[in-house]
């Protein structure tokens, strides 16, 4: 192809006004390229709006705070034999419900509360740890245990968290049947982390040992059938 006249050309051979719009088109293209490939990451907002502070202990925290909600679901359903016969508790007044969902969201908020440090206990109770037979662990072996594996520790509070999420689920659906499978996973999340954290040492061994001292004692004559 002729050049015109007078036009300069890049050492390539290409005209310089062509040179120059390739070069535009290339840079725009890559610019795109890293914007689609790279995008700006977002700045993370602070984890806590401001400083989050425990008042009690561990052992506090579940006396009076999370055991008290925790019934709000435990005593829900129940069965009891009596003299007249069975009598069978359920939920079937909207107060019925709405306290059922208090416990819920109380238990599915305030279990977290065991993820901020403090004490297992407070000072000077050393739980019934002492002695030959001792079956719980201190609140010092509770704290060995949490830092030695705290995956463990934040399992044992989502099995709660997820109770009161599952029974916040239930309440809108007001189903009473799901409520006795509610109250038996609430039992089994509890169970669970007071096995591992507090008595430990109420294992199968135990229970066949206290078994056993039982039988010997003697029973007084006028108290055998």
């Amino acid at each position: 192809m002729d050049t015109p006249r007078g036009t300069p050309l890049t050492p390539n051979g290409v005209h310089a006004g062509v040179h120059s719009l390739l070069v535009a088109i290339v840079a725009l293209t890559m610019t795109a390229s890293a914007g689609c490939s790279a995008p700006k990451a977002s700045t993370p907002g602070p984890a806590l709006w401001g400083d989050l502070k425990p008042v009690v202990s561990v052992k506090e925290l579940m006396r009076d705070m999370i055991d008290p909600v925790a019934d709000n679901i435990f005593d829900a359903v129940s069965i009891k034999q009596t003299a007249a016969g069975t009598i069978e508790k359920v939920p079937t007044t909207d107060e019925d419900w709405e306290r059922i969902r208090i416990g819920a969201v109380s238990l599915a908020e305030g279990v977290y509360l065991l993820k901020v440090p403090r004490p297992f206990a407070p000072a000077g109770d050393l739980n019934n740890s002492t002695g030959a037979n001792a079956v719980e662990l201190s609140p010092m072996a509770i704290r060995a245990k949490v830092e030695r594996d705290p995956v463990e520790w934040n399992a044992r509070i989502e099995a709660l968290r997820n109770v009161g999420l599952e029974v916040l689920d239930i309440v809108k659906r007001k189903d009473v049947q799901e409520m006795w499978d509610a109250s038996d996973n609430l039992d089994a999340a509890c169970e669970a982390c007071h096995r591992s954290y507090w008595y430990p040492g109420e294992d199968d061994q135990f229970y066949r040992k206290l078994d056993a001292q039982l039988k010997s004692i003697p029973v007084p004559s006028h108290a055998r059938p």
